[in-house]
């Protein structure tokens, strides 16, 4: 069976300003939800968004940044997901 982007949701996403980071909570079809880190959204002089890069090494400030947001994540997670 081939891959239907038409299946592929973003549930809840977010966005590190400083190193354009995005952490989202994805599912594809009646799949469970996971979390994927990546890609990387950096900005254009003019504000605009540039086309997605891989996430690639993660800096201190993505560490931290990630840090900060795991326990939304996880909780949202795990609502989604429902109990094991």
């Amino acid at each position: 069976m081939p891959f239907d982007p038409e299946k592929d949701k973003v549930l809840k996403q977010w966005r590190c300003e400083e190193t354009g980071l995005l952490v989202s909570i994805n599912q594809y079809a009646d799949a469970r939800p996971k979390v994927q880190i990546g890609p990387r959204m950096l900005k254009k002089k003019d504000g605009a968004d540039r086309a997605p890069a891989k996430a690639g090494r993660l800096s201190l400030e993505d560490l931290l940044w990630l840090y900060g947001i795991i326990d939304e994540v996880k909780e949202d997670l795990q609502s989604m997901v429902g109990p094991e």
